[in-house]
C-alpha cells in the first residue's frame, strides 16, 4: 500500500509539475519528456533567424540544419542552436534520463532481456543444487544461525541455502548472480508465508539485508575509478565495506526490534562476530599487498569466486548423478527445467519493473528531482556542511531511485571534482553503500505478487539514510 502510494505521488506530481512549467513558460518543449533520449540536448526555445546577432546569423546560414554550440564553458552546458524551415531552434543543458517512450522500449531491452538471461543461467543451477542434494545440505549447516535471524523459518528449509547464496553474492560483488538467487529465495518464502498478498516477517528481513548490500569487493567502483584515472582506484574500499556493514547491522536491528528478535543468541554473535574477523582478516591481506596486487586481487577475486561456485555445482551433480536418474532426469534436462522457471519469473517481474522505471523517468525529466535536490543541498548548506559534501548528495538522493543516474552522477562528479577529491570519493561510497531501494522492492515483491510490503520501504529508506550519514563521517575519516 505504501509503495504504491508513493508511486502514485511520484507519477502525478511529475505530470502536474510538467504541465504547470510547460504553461508558465518555464519549458518550451515536453517532447522530451516522452520521446527524449539520455543526454540529448533540450530544447528550450524557437526564435527567427533576423533576431540573433549578425554573427551568429552568418554562421547557421552556412550550416543549415547542423548544430552550432556557442558559449563553451566548462562548468555549464553549451547553448546549441540549429537553423531549420526559417526558424532557429535553442538547445540547452541535457537530458537527465530517457523519456518514458524510451524508458519502456530500454526497460525490456536493456535490462528485462539480460535479465531472463541471467535468471535462467543461474535458476538452471540452482535447479542442479535442489536436485543432487547440495541445497538441503548447506540449509542444515546454517539452520542454527538462520532460525535465530528467520524464527518463522521452518528447519532446514531450502529457503535458507538460497539466502545464502544471495548474500553470499553480494558480499563478494556478484550482481549478475544475486538476483537470481534472491527472487529464488523470495520465491521459496512466498510458500510458507499464511498470507499470499501480505509480505511475511522472513521476507521483511530478507529485503532488508540484502538491500543494506554488504560488499567485500566492490569490483564496479574500483574499475569506474581506474577508468578515470584515480592515484589508488582501490582506496575507497574499506570506506565502502564498513559504510555497507554499518547498514546491514542497522538493517538487522531496526527488522530485528520490530519482530522481536532475540539479540542475546550465543550462534547469532558468533557468527556476526566470525563475518566481521573475516572481514578484518581480509582487509589485513590486501592491506600488505602493493598496488599492482591490490589491483589483480580486487579485479580477479569476484569473478574466480562465481567460477568457482559454477566448477562446484557441475562437478557435484555429476557425483551426485543416482540422484537425477532416481528423479527420472539427467542433469541437462534439470538444468534447462530450473532455466525455464527462470524464464517465466523474469516475465512475471517485467511489469513491475517498467512501471517504477517509467515513474522515476517523469520525476526525474520533470525537472523536480533536480529542484528538490538543489532545496536540499542548500539547506545542509545553510546549516554549515561543507561543500564539498553537499556536491555529492545528488548521487545519495538518486540512488535509491536509479542505480544507472545514481552512477552518471557518480561519474561527472569524479570528472567534475576530480576522482581524488573528497566529494569524488564519497561519491563513490554513496554508490557503493546502499541499493536502488524502489527498483529491488518492485522486482522482488513482484516475482511472488506481493501487494502490500507492510514496513518494508520505510526501513529502506530508513537505512539507506543510515548509510549515507555513515558514508560522510566514514569518508571524512579517511580522506579529509
Amino acid at each position: 500500500m505504501v509503495l504504491s502510494r508513493f508511486w502514485l505521488v511520484i507519477f502525478i506530481s511529475s505530470i502536474i509539475f510538467i504541465v504547470i512549467s510547460l504553461f508558465s513558460s518555464n519549458q518550451y518543449s515536453i517532447d522530451f519528456v516522452l520521446n527524449g533520449k539520455k543526454d540529448d540536448p533540450v530544447l528550450i526555445g524557437e526564435t527567427y533567424l533576423k533576431k540573433l546577432p549578425q554573427s551568429l546569423q552568418d554562421t547557421l546560414k552556412k550550416v543549415p540544419e547542423t548544430f552550432v554550440n556557442i558559449n563553451l564553458n566548462e562548468k555549464d552546458a553549451d547553448t546549441s542552436y540549429i537553423f531549420k524551415n526559417k526558424t532557429v531552434q535553442i538547445y540547452s543543458g541535457f537530458q537527465k534520463s530517457d523519456g518514458l517512450l524510451a524508458t519502456c522500449k530500454n526497460t525490456l531491452l536493456d535490462l528485462i532481456i539480460p535479465l531472463i538471461a541471467y535468471l535462467a543461467f543461474f535458476c538452471g543451477l540452482m535447479q542442479l543444487l535442489i536436485d543432487s542434494g547440495a541445497s538441503e545440505k548447506l540449509a542444515k549447516r546454517l539452520s542454527p544461525f538462520f532460525i535465530k535471524v528467520f524464527p518463522t523459518v521452518p528447519k532446514n528449509h531450502e529457503s535458507i541455502s538460497y539466502m545464502t547464496l544471495n548474500f553470499a553474492a553480494n558480499f563478494l560483488g556478484l550482481d549478475s548472480a544475486a538476483t537470481p538467487f534472491g527472487l529464488k529465495a523470495m520465491q521459496s518464502l512466498q510458500e510458507i508465508n499464511p498470507d499470499k498478498d501480505k509480505a511475511s516477517d522472513a521476507q521483511i528481513m530478507f529485503m532488508c539485508l540484502h538491500a543494506a548490500g554488504l560488499t567485500l569487493i566492490p569490483t564496479s567502483i574500483i574499475g569506474y575509478r581506474a577508468a578515470e584515472n584515480a592515484s589508488n582506484p582501490a582506496d575507497v574500499m574499506l570506506p565502502c565495506i564498513i559504510t555497507s556493514f554499518v547498514g546491514t547491522i542497522a538493517a538487522f536491528l531496526i527488522v530485528g526490534i520490530r519482530q522481536k528478535i532475540n539479540f542475546k543468541s550465543a550462534s547469532l554473535v558468533t557468527v556476526i562476530f566470525s563475518i566481521l574477523a573475516g572481514i578484518i582478516g581480509l582487509l589485513f591481506y590486501i592491506n600488505q599487498l602493493d598496488l599492482i596486487g591490490k589491483n589483480f586481487f580486487t579485479s580477479n577475486f569476484s569473478g574466480l569466486l562465481l567460477i568457482g561456485i559454477i566448477g562446484f555445482t557441475l562437478i557435484f551433480s555429476f557425483a551426485q548423478e543416482r540422484r537425477f536418474t532416481e528423479k527420472n532426469t539427467t542433469i541437462f534436462d534439470a538444468f534447462v527445467s530450473g532455466a525455464q522457471n527462470g524464464l517465466k519469473t523474469g516475465v512475471t517481474i517485467f511489469p513491475y519493473v517498467l512501471g517504477m522505471l517509467v515513474a522515476i523517468s517523469l520525476f526525474r525529466n520533470s525537472g523536480l528531482f533536480e529542484i528538490m535536490s538543489n532545496g536540499i543541498s542548500y539547506l545542509f548548506s545553510y546549516m554549515g556542511v561543507a561543500k564539498d559534501i553537499t556536491d555529492s548528495l545528488p548521487i545519495a538522493m538518486l540512488r535509491p531511485f536509479s542505480s544507472g543516474g545514481s552512477r552518471g552522477f557518480m561519474i561527472d562528479s569524479m570528472r567534475t571534482f576530480g576522482v581524488d577529491s573528497f566529494t569524488g570519493r564519497l561519491g563513490c561510497i554513496f554508490q557503493c553503500s546502499a541499493e536502488t531501494t524502489f527498483y529491488v522492492i518492485a522486482v522482488y515483491f513482484g516475482s511472488v505478487n506481493i501487494k502490500n510490503t507492510r514496513y518494508t520501504l520505510g526501513t529502506m529508506l530508513l537505512v539507506d539514510l543510515i548509510c549515507v550519514i555513515t558514508a560522510i563521517f566514514v569518508a571524512s575519516w579517511f580522506f579529509s
